[in-house]
């Protein structure tokens, strides 16, 4: 039984690295913790040194900024990607190292991030679709030289966006084209690509690049991604810089190429077929399986810089006054600033809660993607051995596996054919892809989206102070840099279209159905969570997505398909919230059940489990407001209003009736909202009030929802109570 003085604990200090490693399921990893140390100490050493001392003012590729991928280089940044035997230190999936390394450089500066991510992305391609030759020339090649070793590591960049009109528009329209140069009887073909990037990061120092282009030759079919050496025969002209506001310590360019290259450089290599050569991956296959992977990291440089937004704000709070004759010290306006009012502490409770919502979607997106890798890689195996091949050839045959997936999910926990199902692993690979296909999209839509709304938020916080080059944290660079984020490896639109399909999977309507049960389930033994009024916020969710795809609007239009993205688009934002929401309530319980087994965390575990719970508390009333918000809109904002009309009248009282029942039921004048007299005379207004007929139900959740607020708001007052009182260190650990 919890005891009062249990209840009351307070957290001293900001959450440390102890507390962090149990959320984010890192503790056991030596290897990670390592990495982000390294990581932390080049971006609060080198990377600040430079934002301070003004590299961000200007475009070009400079000493400075290459000095930074060295630092990478030297820190084992690099080498992350890479496995053992290609010159990396960690064996294995690697997208939870790789997001940590992300999240430890966004935290000073957003740029410095996305260059360490580019050159990932520009072997992801490689990686991911490559043959076993292609993988290992260049991640060895790419990987920094051993000690003894007299070699500079090779730099990457992906090109994929094209010159305008077609820049950011739609990844599947190619301008770039690759055509048949030599082909010899018995020899390798060569091919001839001619390719125009824009905005392409990494460039101004790349030695290789991955590049995605369309056939021009009937001998080449479709499209593919090719490699492209500075070596090689012809053009290969990295471009003039991008004139950024933004993430400055990161090159962009807009390169030129025109190169001869052999036709082993298609990436996963390629067949001949009655003369034509047939690439074994398009490049929209390419492109599918690099991008639902490294949109994670990009998610969590967001999340990253709304958390490192919390220090600077109380620090700047607290001190606002501070030299001001009224100001003395041991005075509650010399102590607490700012933060003596309500306001200013309720409005950073908001931006620390999103920050750590952020970054436990995010972070969970990562180590699903780790669990999900050896997954797949069998599963194409098992396939393969059963002679399938081929995207549509295997949707097919995952159906089966399907519906297996779903009999598991509606099965109770001690049911024998439960375990049976989940051993299978076909069906453990459908649940794991359905589930990923769902928390990419919404990391990357709502941490870029949302976060940098709240970023905005953060600056205001810091008042004037907040748009100066001084501003301590760098926090108006970093909210600068978040705009671009949101519009990385696919803009909002993008990530919205891809959850507007993959929601509605039976699969996963499932698995949030058992979500939603547990969030009950957790509601009954941490109600201070804000586990409740989550469940009551994703049923409503579920329903008015059921509703939807069944409905149709005034004019008798489907309401939910895919044209219809004044649907689809609210529907998968509302998600996105409750997701969020989720792993931040999971992360929390995760932390109270294994922090003891640490000393440092122990010794203030409660305080803190009561803090974070408080922030959960917060998050998921803001999560709920927002989904019911939008479902409401939804359900009744097709329908047409009530006219004054024979139909409109039904729901109306006729003077006269109203009179008989007056005798009756004295009073009910009082209460009749639409009258209308014998000649036809109504209140002057649009129409009758719009009845609630056949959204009962609807309503009802509605209720209860409002109802499952209850309590929130008192723990957004202990939260910020607790950050008014939170000790932090005498100085930020890197430079303003």
């Amino acid at each position: 039984m919890a005891t009062a003085a249990a209840t009351e604990a307070t957290m001293l200090t900001l959450p440390g690295d102890a507390v962090r490693q149990i959320q984010w399921r890192f503790a056991d990893r030596f290897d990670l913790q390592m990495l982000v140390q390294s990581a932390r100490s080049v971006a609060r050493s080198t990377v600040a040194c430079m934002v301070a001392a003004g590299e961000r003012n200007n475009h070009e590729w400079t000493p400075a900024k290459n000095e930074m991928l060295q630092e990478f280089d030297r820190a084992g940044i690099t080498a992350a990607f890479m496995e053992p035997e290609e010159g990396g230190f960690i064996a294995g999936p690697k997208n939870l190292a790789l997001s940590l390394a992300a999240f430890e450089l966004a935290w000073v500066d957003g740029g410095a991030a996305t260059a360490s991510l580019a050159g990932f992305l520009a072997l992801a391609p490689i990686h991911e679709r490559g043959t076993a030759e292609q993988v290992l020339r260049y991640k060895s090649l790419s990987a920094p030289p051993h000690a003894g070793e007299d070699r500079k590591p090779w730099r990457g960049a992906f090109v994929l966006t094209e010159p305008i009109p077609y820049v950011g528009v739609d990844t599947g329209m190619l301008s770039g084209k690759v055509h048949v140069a030599e082909w010899q009887d018995g020899e390798e073909p060569w091919l001839q690509v001619d390719k125009r990037g824009r905005f392409i990061t990494n460039i101004a120092f790349a030695n290789f690049a991955t590049a995605a282009v369309n056939s021009n030759d009937p001998r080449i079919k479709g499209s593919c991604v090719v490699i492209l050496e500075e070596g090689d025969e012809g053009t290969f002209d990295h471009g003039t810089p991008t004139k950024k506001l933004v993430h400055q310590l990161s090159s962009t360019g807009d390169p030129i190429f025109n190169l001869k290259v052999p036709a082993n450089r298609i990436v996963g290599g390629y067949t001949v077929k009655d003369g034509v050569i047939v690439p074994n991956f398009n490049h929209a296959e390419i492109i599918e399986a690099v991008f639902r992977r490294t949109r994670v990291p990009v998610g969590l440089m967001t999340a990253a810089k709304l958390l490192s937004a919390v220090e600077p704000v109380i620090r700047y709070q607290r001190g606002r006054f501070r030299g001001a004759e009224g100001a003395k010290p041991g005075t509650v306006r010399y102590e607490q600033g700012i933060q003596q009012r309500e306001d200013a502490l309720h409005r950073l409770v908001d931006v620390w809660a999103t920050g750590e919502a952020a970054a436990s979607l995010g972070f969970a997106a990562a180590r699903l993607f780790d669990t999900l890798d050896p997954i797949e890689k069998r599963k194409t195996e098992i396939l393969h051995e059963r002679g399938i091949r081929g995207g549509r050839a295997e949707m097919k045959a995952l159906k089966e596996s399907e519906h297996r997936a779903i009999e598991m999910l509606s099965l109770r926990p001690d049911d024998p054919r439960r375990a049976e199902l989940a051993s299978d692993p076909l069906v453990d690979f459908v649940l794991k892809d359905t589930e990923a296909n769902v928390v990419c999209p919404a990391t990357k839509l709502w941490n870029t989206g949302h976060g940098t709304n709240m970023m905005r938020e953060a600056v205001s916080l810091m008042g004037g102070y907040g748009i100066t080059e001084d501003c301590p944290g760098f926090l108006a660079t970093k909210w600068m840099d978040a705009q671009l984020e949101a519009t990385y490896e696919g803009p909002e639109a993008v990530q919205r279209r891809q959850l507007s399909v993959t929601m509605t999977s039976e699969v996963f309507l499932a698995q949030f159905r058992t979500w939603t049960a547990e969030m009950r389930r957790i509601a009954s033994a941490r109600p201070g969570t804000g586990a409740c009024t989550l469940a009551s916020a994703m049923q409503m969710w579920q329903w008015t997505l059921n509703h939807l795809q069944k409905t149709t609007d005034a004019d008798g239009n489907r309401l939910y398909h895919g044209q219809r993205q004044g649907v689809t688009f609210p529907l998968a934002d509302a998600l996105c919230w409750l997701l969020a929401s989720r792993f931040e309530i999971l992360d929390v319980l995760e932390l109270e059940a294994k922090g003891n087994s640490d000393p440092v965390v122990a010794e203030g575990l409660a305080g803190t489990v009561q803090f974070l719970s408080d922030l959960c508390h917060t998050q998921a009333a803001q999560a709920a407001g927002e989904v019911q918000r939008i479902c409401a809109e939804l359900v009744f904002g097709y329908k047409r209003h009530p006219a004054w009309d024979e139909e409109g009248h039904h729901g109306c009282f006729l003077a006269s009736e109203l009179e008989a029942y007056e005798e009756v039921m004295p009073g009910i004048s009082a209460c009749a909202v639409d009258v209308v007299s014998l000649d036809g005379e109504h209140p002057e207004k649009a129409g009758p009030c719009a009845d609630c007929s056949g959204n009962s139900d609807f309503l009802r959740m509605q209720n209860k929802l409002a109802t499952c607020l209850t309590g929130s708001r008192l723990a957004k007052d202990r939260a910020a109570d607790t950050v008014s009182r939170v000790m932090i260190p005498e100085a930020l650990d890197y430079p303003a």
